[in-house]
């Protein structure tokens, strides 16, 4: 990967590979199976390292839970590029940030 995959090209890859509206409480079962996964991952310290596969590690997990958001999302037409910029504005007020989020990066 050349640093540049965006949120809305991982969501439109997955909702190309995986789209199926009535699967979203599989969706959602996997997603909290996979934080498990992370859990037990990030509490063994399983990390990847170079050369190794990413069978197993924190990376793998992490992957997978953002899939299975995206999965969710896509059955409710919701676009997470709007949504991270929407609550990016409300965060920033709460939070008293002072950088801003920047758009197409």
């Amino acid at each position: 990967m050349d640093g540049r995959t965006s949120v809305k090209y991982l969501q439109e890859y997955i909702r190309a590979k995986d789209y199926d509206p009535e699967a979203l409480m599989h969706y959602f079962y996997k997603l909290i199976e996979e934080t498990g996964e992370l859990s037990l991952a990030m509490r063994k310290n399983l990390r990847r390292k170079e050369g190794d596969g990413i069978k197993g590690t924190i990376d793998e997990e992490l992957w997978d839970i953002m899939y299975y958001v995206l999965a969710i999302a896509n059955c409710y037409g919701i676009d997470m590029e709007e949504a991270i910029r929407d609550k990016e504005v409300i965060n920033n007020v709460k939070y008293q940030t002072k950088m801003t989020f920047e758009e197409n990066r």
